[in-house]
């Protein structure tokens, strides 16, 4: 299935005035991440799921998930939404993906109406990383590489592959769709940060278990519109890491070397 197959839910049942739902959901093995789907995917689909009942005025400031369980693969699962408020300004919304009876991904979008204001910050913060012409991150090597990377053209300009025991752990680089969807919305950008592996696997000398715990996602705007095929600029770092969890910060720019969004991971490793 592809990216958009996935993303492009069908229209959520009402519960209530304020809650949805929708059940029998199936994400394919080629989406996998080990025992569990890609985080990326599932933590895009709640957000499809959600947005079918936000304004279109109000844009996506903060997107918080937690990953609380595995969400198994070709097994259906169900996804609740709920409003928690709509202000004059500011809505939120949270969305639970449950499979056989146990929680698996929970999220909270935040959305925000433009207004006029006489504060303004402007963000120059840049990258002087020349744009790649292809991918070249980790080759397909059964049983070790993720089977969701297939769908992804990653290209590092800064750190190592996962296992490779690095003695750094950043991750300067670049990010698209191999297959680019039909366009690109903010599902899409989600599920597209998502696809890099925690900085944290390099140091690593063997294969051993990561996941992410908790990840938000704060989006920039205005910003300008972006193109399906374009590529991503990604730098991340590790801020910390002790007692087998690591806090990795990351900055996401379009083509225009313009900030989109900041990406903040808390990641648990089994070394």
């Amino acid at each position: 299935m592809t990216v958009d197959e996935l993303l492009n839910l069908p229209e959520l049942k009402a519960n209530s005035d304020n809650s949805w739902n929708i059940d029998n959901l199936i994400i394919p093995k080629q989406w996998g991440q080990g025992r569990t789907a890609f985080g990326g995917i599932s933590a895009g689909m709640l957000y499809s799921a959600i947005r079918q009942h936000v304004e279109d005025v109000r844009v996506l400031r903060s997107y918080t998930t937690n990953f609380v369980g595995p969400l198994a693969l070709d097994e259906p699962f169900s996804i609740e939404v709920t409003k928690l408020r709509e202000g004059k300004n500011v809505s939120q919304y949270i969305a639970h993906a449950t499979q056989n009876g146990k929680s698996c991904v929970f999220v909270q979008a935040c959305f925000g109406v433009g207004r006029k204001s006489g504060i303004r910050v402007e963000n120059n913060e840049t990258h002087t990383m020349p744009e790649p012409t292809k991918g070249k991150f980790i080759p397909q090597i059964p049983k070790v590489t993720p089977k969701f990377l297939r769908h992804f053209d990653l290209a590092i300009d800064a750190g190592g592959i996962p296992f490779t025991r690095k003695k750094e752990s950043i991750y300067h680089g670049f990010m698209r769709f191999k297959r680019a969807p039909e366009k690109i919305n903010d599902a899409h950008i989600i599920t597209l940060i998502d696809a890099w592996p925690p900085t944290l696997l390099q140091m690593m000398k063997l294969p051993a278990p990561a996941s992410t715990v908790s990840w938000n996602i704060e989006f920039l705007h205005p910003h300008k519109p972006v193109s399906p095929t374009d590529w991503f600029a990604y730098q991340a770092h590790t801020r910390q890491a002790a007692d087998g969890y690591g806090h990795v910060e990351a900055t996401i720019w379009d083509k225009h070397k313009e900030v989109i969004a900041i990406s903040r991971q808390t990641v648990a490793v089994f070394d």
